[in-house]
């Protein structure tokens, strides 16, 4: 389990560029000059951020560093547009959160199942020539290139959701309460900080209804500071109900 939990990821995104809009103009067995009809450019693939109740920790991310869209089809004749790049979606537990990893700004959360949200956006496709026609410039032979994609790193934070988090100091039992009221099978042992990652059980009570609780590691006097685990897991606190000391 230890090492199965993983609460954060730093990883590279980049985005689709816009497919170029097209230079072309209306031609066929009647017609040998006609007027523009260069289509847009696609749009470039989103990378996307998905809420997925299924999941409880990034550990599928760990390695996969670099995460790369689709880029946009250019546009072509008789005003046909790129199709779009293809979005890469990317799912994680629900609690988790999207930073920046330039300014550390906090992009957004995940606080429901199937949420989406936009981490890269994907470039505009360009603008055929037919849409810089005008009664003075009849013959553009000119279109818009598509815009770049962006590539940034991110970082992808877990905050665990429970309804009850047991918080006190190592070694004080907190896993094995978690043990004997669910069915969790954390590791146990007389020495502190046998617990270097939360632990998660389901509790259930009467009318068949349920409870989460979560055995978060020991936390000492100081530990903002980096004593003991330091604030790494202090995170996992704040987005707790109950907590039991």
């Amino acid at each position: 389990m230890e090492n199965n939990f993983v609460d954060y990821v730093k990883i590279m995104c980049r985005s689709g560029a816009g497919g170029a809009g097209s230079v072309h103009f209306h031609r066929d067995r009647f017609t040998s000059k006609g007027g523009p009809d260069g289509g847009d450019g696609g749009r470039g693939g989103h990378i996307i951020v998905r809420g997925n109740k299924q999941m409880w920790t990034l550990l599928h991310l760990k390695y996969r560093k670099h995460v790369i869209a689709e880029p946009g089809d250019a546009g072509s004749s008789a005003l046909k547009s790129g199709s779009d790049g293809k979005d890469v979606i990317l799912d994680v537990p629900i609690g988790t959160i999207a930073k920046d990893f330039e300014s550390g700004q906090v992009l957004f959360e995940i606080t429901k199942d199937r949420e989406e949200k936009i981490i890269a956006p994907g470039g505009m496709g360009g603008k055929g020539n037919n849409h810089f026609k005008t009664s003075v410039l009849q013959s553009p032979r000119f279109a818009q290139p598509g815009i770049a994609g962006k590539e940034e790193w991110k970082i992808l934070e877990l905050k665990l959701l429970a309804d009850v988090g047991l918080v006190g100091f190592p070694n004080a039992g907190k896993s094995t309460l978690l043990s004997v009221v669910s069915a969790a099978k954390p590791e146990i042992a007389d020495y502190p900080f046998t617990t270097l990652v939360p632990n998660l059980g389901v509790v259930g009570y009467r009318d068949n209804r349920s409870f989460v609780m979560a055995d978060i590691p020991g936390i000492i006097e100081g530990a903002h500071l980096g004593k003991g685990l330091g604030h790494r897991f202090l995170r996992h606190i704040e987005r707790i109900p109950y907590c039991c000391l």
